[in-house]
């Protein structure tokens, strides 16, 4: 059985619809259903603001939903489009972007499903903080869905770019390069953010007069989980948009989709880390208030220490595409 380029290209985009939509159901789908299991512990904790509860949960719901929904723009798009330009390239972009979508959704879909679940307990632990914890949960898990952009904005990038000029090998590696390191990247940011907006929403229902600091170091330490997504990011347009000569060696391409898995995979365990470290910090501010500014001062510490291994992936993966 023979193949001309025209069909491996409708074999990519296929496989790339399927692994958009399929890797980028697992997160929204685990994020949701840990904020209903969270929403039936609150009613069951106070059924007389059941209604309440209920409206939280769909409201947190549906933020959890939105990583999966940029998934099904990439699939359809994937899935539906005729790709006039046909070669080789072309078929490892649409297999890129659909892994750059569908993997950078996981991790802000479940990111996403901490925060609403624990606003949902504190309404029934605080009933008149409800509308302030709706708001936090609405803060919290929208930062969290920004790695999940990250990886949509990769995937718009792959499919509306013309490769048809630059060379077959190292491009096809540069662009999977490309998919992972931003895909990879995401998973990390997007549950580290989460860890730290549950303890966030969790520290207001305990103390409702911590709500300032509370929210300020919410945001300080979201910031600095972000910061391994980014880097996945910036490999990402490096690998996309930087012009490698032709080869025939084999060394070239692995050193380019190397940079990729190293960035994606370096970034993963220094956004939970990071996220593990402010979610303590935020959770303590709430019971000791005057204790903010030595808290602070450890969470960022503790979190620069952890992100020191998302550098070491930065720089073997820049070593990687520009000295290797």
């Amino acid at each position: 059985m023979s193949f001309d380029t025209q069909t491996w290209v409708n074999v990519a985009a296929f496989l790339g619809g399927g692994m958009a939509m399929g890797f980028g159901a697992i997160g929204a789908a685990i994020g949701e259903g840990y904020t209903a299991a969270e929403a039936n512990s609150a009613i069951s904790r106070n059924p007389d603001i059941s209604g309440e509860i209920f409206k939280s949960m769909l409201v947190g719901q549906a933020i959890a939903e939105s990583a999966s929904i940029f998934a099904l723009v990439i699939a359809m798009i994937l899935l539906f489009t005729d790709f006039t330009s046909v070669s080789c390239v072309t078929a490892c972009v649409l297999l890129a972007s659909g892994l750059s979508m569908g993997l950078g959704a996981i991790g802000s879909g479940v990111g996403s499903g901490f925060p609403a679940g624990a606003a949902c307990k504190g309404m029934a632990r605080q009933p008149e903080m409800s509308g302030r914890l709706t708001t936090n949960m609405l803060i919290g898990s929208a930062v969290c869905q920004t790695p999940a952009i990250f990886a949509l904005v990769t995937s718009f990038i792959l499919l509306f770019t013309n490769f048809s000029g630059r060379p077959v090998s190292p491009t096809w590696a540069a662009i999977l390069g490309a998919g992972f390191a931003s895909g990879l990247g995401a998973i990390g940011s997007g549950l580290g953010g989460g860890l730290v907006a549950e303890a966030s929403c969790e520290g207001i229902s305990r103390q409702p007069l911590s709500v300032t600091p509370v929210t300020n170091i919410m945001l300080l330490g979201q910031a600095v989980t972000q910061t391994t997504a980014i880097y996945g990011l910036l490999i990402s347009f490096i690998l996309m948009f930087k012009a490698f000569p032709e080869t025939s060696s084999i060394a070239p391409p692995m050193a380019l989709l190397g940079a990729g898995l190293c960035m994606g995979l370096g970034a993963i365990g220094p956004g939970v880390g990071e996220g593990f470290t402010a979610q303590s910090a935020v959770r303590w501010i709430a019971r000791n208030e005057n204790a903010t500014g030595d808290l602070t001062r450890i969470m960022l510490v503790g979190q620069a220490v952890a992100e020191s291994t998302g550098i070491y992936s930065l720089v073997i993966a820049l070593v990687l595409i520009f000295v290797v």
